[in-house]
């Protein structure tokens, strides 16, 4: 017998399956289809890290097994390849990004391979393809024709660093989520996608679908809808009022003042008006130069400016002051809020701040109805009213909707519906990613000849007609952003004047280009059709292929791209070029791979697993089975290289089983029959890890009791074959016989009768009374069953650490316990 070679069988099956096209595929309506879809990589310059592969290899263990069972699989690759650090190299080296670009995807595409994932590959998309962007830019383009698309002069997340702006999802802990630099707030005009306005289909559309439960509920709460209602206070002695949304009106009796945000319509509109200009001035200045992050975090210092307004309460007749603080958004809400301190902790807060009134509404915990002075005196949750006069002795529930009934009928509030949501920034002032076609003209803006929801919206900005798609990048001496504010292209004076497409006359292209997220917003959908040039994919293949049935990616795209892509989807779906409404099916997740000391791999702290390293020593398959048994999926585990030890030497247990052939079955069927089934049950759970313990159990079984048959090895190699792949090619082929690939050999079924151990139960006497049952194998012998009989912690209780006198034993009966 030859010794286990990994290099020379998986350069082997590598080739065969290229060669032969093993894992493209066509669509059949005869066959059941299968859709497995991974989060497609972003090609940097040091290529895949040991993080890619454990999804990747997770994902590629469900599609074989889904092969073997029958179904039609398509289980495509690409690269997501437009993004900041590819542009920064190009900045730092001079290099064009789409150079660099190319000898990275050629990186990762050698890598894959070299790790044997079924990919279709003659699928594979590239988002910085012109061929591919093009369709980027008509979906944008629906989006404008529709009126979705819109520029927007407003505060943006500023990264001083990348000199970029960001959406609210890309800032994390008041920094750039990229770079890490502390991010600022500018005015500046931007392209924005109305994804609020498909709010409440992003939230019923996950009443239909199979998430994981954080997934679901972050994009839950990251949508943020809320019922409430708007209520007008009059600003005395003016014509104006201020409109607070508020979801707790029933505390409205304890209301003691206002608070608008810095940045809202109401301080711009009445600044004259207020009492000290120059503190008010100096604060909203200050404040302009904060973050949303930091104007909101917990535990922070309430600040604020009093105006020397005053509004009244319509319940209470009080007047209460207006102060402005920086806690309070512009374009949150209303921009204003009611403060009632009693009953909320950071109003509290501010009450404490400025010496204003605390007036308590709902009863405390323990029936406290003092007056509040403590932090933990403010009763939040529930409780009952009091000092409320109609509202007396309702809960706050009962109250709310008796308040806002109340309030509607006397014209001082509306009820609405908000939501957390805001609109997406989609542009971007950076050199690498899909050019914007609209072009600005004077001419059409003064004509006000409008062909579209969109231009309306944005008067002068014309579309490029879809024959002139794709928009191509320019090539530019320079990728540097601009201080001011500009794309690098705004430089490029004869790319930048042009024609417009409507009149002819003088125009200007947009220099912005789009976020890293538009090319991911819609890969899965170009993937059922990848080379059609006539529309992004055929109705016909979307509808054999959609939704996608099983998604699988990190949690830390769950309100950024996942979120993203589930919009576009259902807008396509609107316009009725997509067949479902939702994209995916069913979305799991997967746990990070630690470095070997516990911490985030990362370069400065030396602690990078570079995978072509531990496939040259260990092998390709190896390391596929160490990344599936390391532990939970779901759960972050450590790197530990003795682990993969481990699995080698199991892997050479099940190559050396060909040694050991037998003519017929023993008393193995058990055993291969348990192992069918728990294999199949857990690769379903994604329990892997347990799944490769049961095949280690069972080559120890046939490795020490008894010898394997080439039916069994057949059965086992096929359960083998999703995690080690080319080591189950092999045997299937060379030790066992067969002429084709196992890829599309059926899996195993396991018999239900062959994977439950025959079993009795026995009666356990002590005296001549029973007290206790114990289950054994029927074939066990007298010593283990009377074993079994003592150590039943019922029996033990009564011996009381004693021996007993006699223990008897009636064949399939009972046991006896003399004490």
């Amino acid at each position: 017998m030859k010794l286990y070679d990994p290099k020379k069988i998986e350069s082997k099956w590598q080739k065969f399956w290229e060669k032969n096209k093993t894992f493209a595929v066509k669509e059949d309506p005869e066959k059941k289809k299968f859709y497995s879809l991974i989060e497609f990589p972003y090609p940097s310059g040091a290529g895949l890290h040991v993080g890619h592969p454990r999804p990747f290899t997770a994902m590629d263990v469900i599609s074989r097994k889904k092969r073997m069972e029958g179904f039609n699989v398509l289980y495509p690759i690409g690269f997501d390849a437009f993004g900041l650090p590819t542009e920064n190299y190009a900045i730092k080296t001079g290099r064009p990004p789409a150079e660099v670009t190319a000898e990275n995807i050629a990186t990762f595409t050698r890598q894959l391979k070299s790790l044997g994932y079924s990919f279709d590959w003659d699928r594979a998309v590239d988002t910085t393809d012109p061929e591919y962007y093009r369709w980027t830019q008509w979906i944008f383009l629906q989006f404008y024709k529709h009126g979705l698309a819109y520029k927007k002069n407003q505060p943006i997340n500023w990264c001083p660093k990348d000199k970029i702006g960001l959406a609210n999802e890309e800032v994390v802990q008041g920094c750039c989520e990229r770079c890490g630099a502390p991010v600022e707030q500018r005015n500046k005009e931007q392209w924005m996608l109305a994804i609020t306005k498909y709010a409440d289909k992003l939230l019923e559309g996950l009443k239909e679908v199979d998430y994981i439960a954080p997934a679901r509920i972050q994009q839950e709460n990251w949508i943020g809808r809320n019922e409430g209602i708007n209520i007008m206070y009059p600003v005395v002695g003016t014509a104006v009022s201020i409109t607070v949304f508020t979801t707790r009106p029933d505390t409205n009796f304890g209301a003691t003042f206002l608070v608008v945000a810095p940045d809202s319509a109401f301080v711009k509109q009445n600044f004259d008006k207020f009492s000290d200009k120059k503190a008010a001035r100096g604060y909203i200045d200050k404040t302009t130069r904060q973050t949303e992050q930091d104007r909101i975090a917990e535990g922070r210092k309430k600040t604020g400016v009093a105006t020397g307004l005053y509004a009244t309460n319509h319940l209470t007749k009080r007047r209460m002051p207006i102060y402005i603080s920086d806690f309070v958004l512009g374009n949150v809400g209303t921009g204003a809020v009611v403060g009632v301190p009693g009953h909320d902790r950071r109003d509290f807060e501010f009450a404490q701040a400025f010496g204003i009134e605390v007036v308590r509404v709902v009863v405390g915990k323990d029936g406290d109805t003092s007056l509040i002075t403590r932090p933990e005196q403010v009763q939040e949750e529930n409780g009952t009213m009091i000092n409320s006069d109609f509202l007396n002795g309702l809960n706050i529930h009962a109250a709310t909707q008796k308040i806002m009934d109340y309030l509607v009928e006397k014209g001082w509030g509306v009820r609405v519906v908000n939501y957390k949501l805001r609109d997406w920034v989609f542009s971007r002032q950076r050199y690498w990613g899909e050019p914007i076609p609209l072009v600005y003209c004077g001419a059409c803006a003064q004509a006000k000849k409008f062909e579209s929801k969109g231009e309306e919206v944005n008067p002068g900005w014309v579309p490029l007609p879809e024959n002139e798609l794709p928009l191509k990048l320019p090539k530019v001496e320079k990728y540097q952003p601009t201080d001011t504010g500009e794309s690098p292209l705004a430089a490029m004076e004869k790319w930048v004047n042009t024609k417009c497409p409507r009149c002819g006359g003088k125009a200007r292209r947009e220099t912005d280009t789009m976020p890293n997220w538009a090319g991911s917003s819609w890969y899965f959908l170009r993937y059922c059709d990848p080379h059609n040039d006539k529309e992004f994919a055929s109705m016909k293949k979307l509808e054999y292929w959609m939704a996608v049935d099983w998604y699988n990616g990190g949690m830390e795209h769950t309100v950024l791209h996942l979120l993203y892509s589930r919009f576009w989807n259902e807008f396509l779906f609107d316009i009725g070029v997509v067949p479902t409404r939702e994209p995916y099916k069913k979305r799991t997740s997967h746990g990070m791979i630690l470095g070997p000391d516990g911490e985030k791999m990362s370069k400065s702290r030396g602690n990078v697993i570079n995978p072509d390293e531990m496939v040259e020593k260990f092998g390709t398959d190896a390391f596929r089975m160490y990344i599936m048994f390391m532990g939970p999926f779901d759960q972050a585990v450590m790197w530990d290289t003795n682990g993969l030890v481990g699995v080698r030497r199991f892997l050479d247990k099940v190559w050396n089983l060909q040694e050991n052939p037998a003519d017929s079955k023993d008393n193995s069927q058990v055993i291969v029959h348990q192992t069918i089934k728990k294999v199949t049950e857990d690769i379903d759970k994604m329990a892997f890890n347990t799944a490769i313990a049961k095949m280690m159990e069972l080559a120890n079984y046939f490795g020490k009791e008894q010898k394997i048959t080439k039916e069994e090895y057949g059965i086992f190699v096929k359960l083998l074959s999703p995690f080690a792949p080319h080591l189950a090619e092999e045997i299937w082929a060379e030790a066992l016989g067969h002429k084709k690939t196992l890829a599309y050999e059926p899996w195993p079924v396991f018999k239900p009768e062959l994977t439950v151990e025959a079993t009795l139960t026995l009666a356990v006497q002590i005296n001549g009374k029973v007290r206790d049952e114990i289950e054994i194998a029927s074939d066990a012998t007298e010593e283990v069953v009377k074993q079994a009989a003592l150590a039943s912690g019922k029996v033990q209780k009564w011996l009381e650490g004693k021996a007993p006198k006699k223990v008897i034993y009636v064949k399939g009966k009972l046991v006896s316990v003399v004490i």
